[in-house]
């Protein structure tokens, strides 16, 4: 968990969120919120894959063991998983 209250800060603010609103999704304090980031205090196991909802991730990701990000595909065509798919790769090949 080297890493883990930068990359909670940086997906907090990718997601627009301040720390009252993550804390009111989490059902923790801002205080909280703020000690994870500060890298003070780490969350529990429970915490922790509400956060992975949240935002998204796997749990790896947030403490850092997997550098990938996932997405979420659910909900969507086939036809538009296919789109969403080749605008990524067209984006690593930019």
């Amino acid at each position: 968990m080297v890493d883990f209250g930068n990359r909670l800060k940086q997906l907090r603010i990718r997601e627009g969120y301040t720390q009252q609103q993550l804390a009111d999704k989490l059902g923790v304090t801002k205080s909280v919120v703020s000690y994870y980031e500060l890298q003070e205090r780490y969350p529990s196991p429970d915490v922790l894959i509400r956060l992975a909802h949240v935002f998204c991730v796997t749990t790896d990701f947030l403490l850092g063991l997997e550098h990938k990000e996932l997405i979420d595909l659910g909900g969507l065509s086939e036809e538009d998983i296919v789109t969403v798919k080749r605008m990524i790769n067209a984006l690593k090949n930019k």
